[in-house]
């Protein structure tokens, strides 16, 4: 029979997104915290159309996780993450994943990046990752708003392509501070520099008082 100090059980944290890398980057962000990260298709039967028409980071990543919690009633985590380059006036911004075409890969859009710095200086080709997070909990009382918090990473766009890791444009993205691209760092390092790592630093603390609280209230609930 357990007892008021047992652990408790871990919650399930889906991840808005049909993103395996990204899925399985939170999985690692996330390792030491008291969730089970699972990806959409794993609470869903069937996946479900999310138009983010928003130019705002936030609102996308709120769309996208109040969309999947109240579809799959359970605790979502969102992400909208983009790339925005100086010299294209922040381009591509919150269509990075668009920015060859609506339904561009990863190569095509890298490609499409180049062409458009084809004749920017080094100098000149200054650029950050944003990555904005919404944890949307669809037990929460009414009126609560959602958690979100937010992370950047500054770097400068390479001439070509380098490394094997990571997804996106990360083999084009020398992070600032070293010579290398973020497809050339080990996960480890990765995983503590990159515009996402540094969000869901930004958020744990309201992450980990959420968890307790949902903690407590099973206790209050077992205990009568």
């Amino acid at each position: 029979m357990s007892g008021p100090n047992d652990a408790p059980a871990n919650l399930t944290l889906v991840i808005a997104s049909s993103n395996r890398a990204k899925v399985l980057e939170f999985r690692a962000l996330l390792s030491d915290l008291p969730v089970d990260v699972v990806s959409v298709s794993e609470v869903l039967p069937e996946s479900l159309s999310i138009v983010e028409g928003s130019e705002s980071f936030e609102e996308n990543a709120l769309l996208k996780a109040k969309t999947i919690a109240d579809a799959s009633m359970t605790l979502t985590l969102a992400d909208d993450s983009g790339l925005e380059v100086d010299a294209l006036g922040g381009r591509p911004g919150v269509r990075s994943a668009r920015f060859a075409h609506d339904r561009a890969t990863d190569a095509e859009n890298n490609a499409a990046l180049l062409t458009a710095l084809a004749d920017v200086e080094p100098e000149h080709r200054q650029a950050r990752f944003r990555c904005v997070l919404a944890l949307v909990d669809p037990w929460a009382l009414p009126g609560l708003p959602a958690l979100t918090a937010e992370g950047t990473c500054d770097g400068i766009i390479a001439k070509e392509a380098r490394g094997g890791g990571g997804f996106g444009y990360d083999p084009l993205f020398i992070v600032k501070g070293t010579s290398k691209t973020m497809a050339e760092l080990p996960d480890e390092e990765k995983n503590r520099v990159s515009h996402r790592a540094l969000a869901v630093r930004a958020l744990r603390p309201k992450l980990l008082a959420m968890l307790e609280g949902r903690h407590r209230d099973a206790l209050r609930i077992a205990m009568g």
